[in-house]
């Protein structure tokens, strides 16, 4: 089991930045992939970014330009960096982690991130 905790969600203005962090604990493998996604009111979960515990990275080409996520793999934690952020970007923001070959990923609870206009 791995369990995920997600923090730093919250009301930002128009062009704000953001950080959230993801904490994973249990059973950890070596090799992962950690990212994050976002689900807005009424529509699908979405792939923000991932990055694999090598540092390889994937973005949705939407959010590639004001996003960056990064690892800090001693301590099993994913980050995202929300800059220049919009009212669009309002969204739970789900941490996600799976384990290389595993067949199912492990969800966060979520975090709010709400953007004013």
């Amino acid at each position: 089991q791995v369990q995920l905790v997600e923090s730093g969600g919250g009301l930002v203005q128009t062009g704000g930045s953001l950080r959230l962090s993801c904490a994973a604990s249990g059973s950890i493998s070596s090799m992962n992939t950690m990212g994050w996604y976002r689900q807005a009111p009424g529509k699908q979960r979405v792939l923000v970014a991932s990055i694999t515990n090598r540092g390889i990275t994937n973005y949705a080409d939407s959010m590639k330009a004001r996003f960056t996520i990064s690892r800090d793999n001693a301590k099993n934690t994913v980050y995202l960096q929300m800059n220049g952020v919009k009212p669009e970007d309002t969204a739970v923001y789900y941490c996600n982690y799976r384990a290389t070959y595993a067949p199912e990923p492990y969800w966060g609870q979520g975090t709010q991130v709400t953007v004013s206009s």
